[in-house]
């Protein structure tokens, strides 16, 4: 069972900046991919960015294209999610997930809130 645990929500105005953290006490955290996902109230859960096990190659959005910034420190067992130039459509619970290689996503944290003012 992988433990993964979001911090660094918050609420923030319009065009701020934000960095959320996923932490996990897995030792093997270096093989699984990670990625971050949001939903906002009324609304399915969506894809935000992810990025694979080694931590080079990364996906995104097309909504956060330009403004978010997915990274995974192995050394670290923390995955981040710079967020720059928010918007209050970013306004949403952000949740880190964790999966082996074509497996899919198999472990979720309980997610961190991000509240964006106008």
């Amino acid at each position: 069972q992988v433990h993964l645990v979001e911090s660094g929500g918050g609420l923030v105005q319009a065009g701020g900046s934000l960095r959320l953290s996923c932490a996990s006490s897995e030792r093997t955290f270096s093989k699984y991919a990670m990625g971050w996902f949001r939903q906002a109230p009324g609304k399915e859960r969506e894809f935000v960015a992810s990025v694979t096990w080694i931590g080079v190659t990364t996906y995104y959005n097309d909504s956060v294209k330009g403004r978010f910034t997915i990274s995974k420190n192995n050394a670290k067992n923390t995955l981040y999610l710079q967020m720059n130039s928010l918007k209050p459509e970013d306004t949403a619970r952000y949740y880190c997930a964790a999966g082996l290689p074509g497996g899919g996503y198999a472990y979720w944290g309980l997610g961190t809130q991000v509240t964006v003012s106008s």
